[in-house]
C-alpha cells in the first residue's frame, strides 16, 4: 500500500474528545473504539492545503470559490452516478445541525418525525429537543441482517411529518438496496412526508453491495428530500465543522436556508472549504486504499470473533466502518454489559442501547484504527465473555 494505515498515532493532550475518557466518566485506562471519527492521519492532500494555508497568515471571512462548487459536484458524479446544481448547496457546520435546522424549518412541535433504531443516537435527540413526537420503526434483525418492518413504518409514517432515513446505516451497517429506498420514499410520497437522508458514511461501501443516492431514484422523491453529506467521516474531518446539504425543491431549500440564518451563523470556515476541496479533488486513492484496509479489519472481526467468542455475533456490515455486535448471549442486562465491557475488557465501545431499545445487548465498535490496536481490542474482549 501506498499509505500507512499500521501506524499508531498518539492522540493524547489533542483535544480528542475519543481519547479522553475522564471528560465522559470513563476509566483513565479503556481503550477507546468508540465514537466515529478514525484513528489515521488524514490523507497527506488534505494536509498539504491545510499547511499551506495556515502559511498565508490571514484567516478571514470566507466563501466558497466556483472550483468548490466544481469538485463537489464532480465528486458526486463520479461515484454516484448523482448530477448535483450549485443551487442546491448549503454548507452547514455539520450533518447534525442540519438535523435540528430541517426538523425547525418542516414541522411544528408536537408533530411527528419518524427514525429507525437502532439508530445514530443524535436522531432520537434532536426530535425530543425541538419538542417533536418521536416515531420508532423498529428494524428487525433476521438471519444476521437487519430489514424493515414496512407495514410497521407506513402506520408511522401516517403519524409523521418527517422521516429521518440513514443510509448507510450506523450502526447496523446496511446500505439499503433500490428496492427498500423506492418502497420507503413512495410511502413517504402516500403521505406527504419529507425526507431528510443522512448519507454521510456513503463513502464507506463494502464489495457486493451499492449506495444509491435516494433522490437519484425519482423526481418526485428529490422534490420532497434533504440530502445531508459531508466529507467530514470520509477523510477524518469531523472537527473542522463542514457538511454540503442538497435541497433541489426551492421551496425546500428557501425554508432550510431561513431557518439556518435565524440561528446566527454566518460564512462557512475556512478550514472546512480548503479541506473537502483538497479531499474531493486528490483523495480518491487514500479513500481506495482505505477502504481495502477496512475490509481487512472487518474480517479480522467477523474471524476473532467467530473463532475466540463465539458468544459475540458480529452483525457483518454493508458499509460504515463501524460494526455491530450482538452480545446478547452473554445473558447480561444492557447495563452490565457496558460495565463489562468497560471494566473487564478495558474497552470503551458504544452501548448498544444508547441507539434504542432495539439495541440492548448490543455494542458498537469503530473498527477504523491500525489493525493491530484493532487486535489488541479483541483481545482485551475476551475477557467479558469470563463475566
Amino acid at each position: 500500500m501506498k499509505y500507512d494505515f499500521d501506524k499508531v498515532i498518539d492522540r493524547s493532550n489533542s483535544y480528542s474528545i475519543k481519547y479522553e475518557p475522564s471528560w465522559r466518566g470513563k476509566p483513565s485506562d479503556v481503550l477507546p473504539l468508540w465514537v466515529a471519527d478514525m484513528d489515521f492521519a488524514a490523507p497527506p492532500c488534505v494536509q498539504e492545503a491545510l499547511t499551506q494555508r495556515t502559511k498565508h497568515g490571514i484567516y478571514g471571512y470566507s466563501e466558497p470559490d466556483a472550483a468548490y462548487f466544481d469538485i463537489v459536484q464532480k465528486w458526486f458524479e463520479e461515484r454516484f452516478n448523482w448530477k448535483t446544481e450549485r443551487e442546491w448547496l448549503t454548507i452547514t457546520p455539520g450533518v447534525v445541525n442540519a438535523l435540528f435546522i430541517a426538523i425547525r424549518a418542516f414541522t411544528k412541535q408536537g408533530e411527528g418525525v419518524v427514525i429507525q433504531q437502532p439508530v445514530y443516537y443524535p436522531f432520537e435527540s434532536s426530535i425530543k429537543k425541538t419538542g417533536r413526537q418521536l416515531l420508532v420503526n423498529e428494524l428487525v434483525l433476521e438471519n444476521g441482517r437487519y430489514v424493515i418492518d414496512f407495514e410497521d413504518f407506513e402506520e408511522k409514517i401516517k403519524q409523521a411529518k418527517m422521516f429521518i432515513l440513514c443510509n448507510p446505516h450506523n450502526p447496523v451497517g446496511r446500505v439499503w438496496e433500490k428496492d427498500e429506498l423506492i418502497r420507503m420514499g413512495e410511502i413517504c410520497l402516500r403521505h406527504g412526508v419529507i425526507v431528510v437522508a443522512d448519507e454521510i458514511h456513503q463513502d464507506f461501501i463494502f464489495s457486493g453491495h451499492q449506495h444509491l443516492v435516494f433522490t437519484t431514484l425519482s423526481d418526485d422523491f428529490a422534490n420532497i428530500a434533504l440530502t445531508c453529506t459531508s466529507p467530514s467521516k470520509t477523510f477524518n474531518l469531523a472537527g473542522l465543522l463542514h457538511a454540503n446539504i442538497f435541497i433541489s425543491n426551492k421551496i425546500l431549500r428557501e425554508k432550510f436556508k431561513e431557518e439556518y440564518e435565524q440561528i446566527g451563523i454566518g460564512q462557512p470556515g475556512i478550514m472546512g472549504l480548503i479541506t473537502c476541496k483538497a479531499a474531493y479533488q486528490s483523495g480518491a486513492e487514500w479513500l481506495d486504499e482505505l477502504m481495502e484496509y477496512l475490509a481487512q479489519n472487518m474480517l479480522l472481526l467477523k474471524t476473532y470473533l467467530s473463532n475466540n467468542i463465539p458468544k459475540i455475533k458480529f452483525i457483518e456490515p454493508e458499509g460504515t466502518y463501524l460494526a455491530w455486535l450482538d452480545c446478547r448471549e452473554l445473558g447480561l442486562s444492557a447495563q452490565k454489559l457496558d460495565e463489562a465491557i468497560t471494566h473487564k475488557g478495558k474497552l470503551w465501545l458504544n452501548a448498544g442501547y444508547t441507539f434504542g431499545k432495539g439495541g440492548n445487548g448490543f455494542e458498537r465498535i469503530n473498527a477504523a484504527c491500525p489493525r493491530s490496536v484493532l487486535h489488541k481490542a479483541l483481545e482485551q474482549l475476551k475477557n467479558v465473555e469470563a463475566e
